[in-house]
């Protein structure tokens, strides 16, 4: 019986399991050299490091490509012999790539998972072409198992942030748009910041990260947030203390409720760094980048569509990726939209429970979803590759 393998081989990490798992294992997509014992983490084995100080990161992806295929064969061989255990002759792949993605970077995808690893078949696309199966429930506010006609994915990751809008589950090549902002932009950003107004902290990318995640949110409206964040400590509340890891006693910062400060314990202020960081979603034009933020490169997107798909695809927005994990996120998105957006459209959105993971769900359901017949014409065999090679890639994942 032929199994198949589910990877959404995003540039930070990578979403895998077999279709009939509930959800998918979540891995990092990255070779990591500890600093005091100078060993090589790969992929998973990163949970077995206990120094998380001014690590040497090895990443496959370079500004949303994959382009080191040495460190992706490693992280892969990782990922198939160990973290799911796939047997490739008698598994079908369904695995994700960016938009845009150049056609040399496509025929070594190709080339690699039918030559090297001997897939039996496979499908190449893109996450967001995969969440559209995903739930959409909340939109409908009922339990039917309906897919929208007409929808628009924002997916917001470590690289990218791409708006893509669909039609009957196809993608519609001229709406489609990308804000170079994304989660390894704003974790720069931070570093930068921190490192000019308390620590040097540019070496430190694992430790900002996990700040990032743990204290910053969308703002509703930045001006007030500002003001606000002038006021003295006692009246502020935006102000959060992070107590940064010592990597001996803790292996993780957290933020400081009412404990009292130890000795040896560094703290880290965060203040209007809190929202004016995820901001740069909004405006990058914040930090010199002459781009639309993401409300406004959605309406963008939507304009570039037949008319009589705009009502559908504001009514039937759907927000993933790392990023609409931040809390406002969604909020934020929706307040500009209304603002952009003629009154006689509706303006609906969702957010999967985990937006990191929705694109691997998305392709659970399709799979669940489509006859046979269907998935013969995506999937590509291993026979009609070697018979035709990437040119049959081309047309049937086109």
């Amino acid at each position: 019986m032929t199994k198949t393998l589910l990877v959404d081989n995003g540039a930070n990490t990578i979403k895998v399991g077999h279709i009939q798992l509930r959800a998918p294992k979540i891995v990092p997509n990255v070779i990591v050299r500890g600093r005091t014992d100078r060993r090589y983490f790969i992929a998973d084995q990163l949970d077995q490091c206990t120094d998380f100080s001014s690590l040497y990161y090895r990443l496959p992806f370079e500004k949303g490509y994959l382009t080191n295929w040495g460190a992706e064969r490693t992280i892969w061989d990782r990922v198939f012999n160990h973290v799911v255990k796939a047997d490739p002759s008698d598994t079908q792949l369904v695995v994700t790539e960016p938009f845009f993605n150049l056609p040399a970077i496509q025929e070594a995808y190709d080339q690699i998972l039918f030559e090297e690893y001997g897939f039996q078949a496979c499908y190449r696309t893109t996450a967001p072409q995969l969440c559209v199966f995903n739930e959409w429930s909340a939109l409908f506010k009922d339990e039917s198992d309906r897919l929208p006609d007409a929808c628009v994915v924002v997916d917001s990751g470590y690289s990218f942030t791409h708006i893509a809008p669909f039609a009957h589950q196809r993608p519609i090549a001229k709406g489609i748009r990308r804000v170079n902002v994304g989660g390894k932009l704003l974790t720069n950003q931070l570093k930068e910041t921190v490192s000019f107004r308390h620590y040097d902290m540019m070496e430190e990318t694992y430790i900002i990260n996990n700040v990032k995640e743990t204290c910053c949110f969308v703002s509703q409206d930045a001006l007030v947030d500002l003001a606000t964040s002038r006021l003295p400590p006692d009246g502020n509340p935006i102000l959060q203390e992070y107590v940064l890891p010592d990597f001996t006693n803790t292996t993780r910062g957290h933020i400081r409720q009412n404990e009292p400060l130890q000795p040896d314990q560094q703290v880290l202020v965060m203040n209007n760094e809190r929202f004016m960081i995820p901001e740069i979603l909004m405006h990058p034009s914040d930090i010199g980048m002459e781009q639309a933020g993401i409300s406004e490169t959605i309406v963008q997107s939507v304009q570039a569509c037949d008319p009589e798909y705009h009502g559908l695809m504001y009514a039937n927005i759907l927000l993933v990726g790392g990023n609409a994990n931040m809390p406002g996120y969604k909020d934020r998105i929706e307040q500009d939209l209304r603002q952009l957006v003629p009154t006689c459209f509706d303006i609906r959105i969702a957010t999967p429970a985990d937006a990191t993971v929705a694109g691997w769900m998305g392709g659970q359901r399709m799979m669940q979803r489509m006859s046979k017949s269907e998935l013969q014409q995506r999937f590509v065999t291993r026979n009609e590759y070697l018979e035709h090679g990437s040119d049959i890639c081309r047309r049937k994942f086109a």
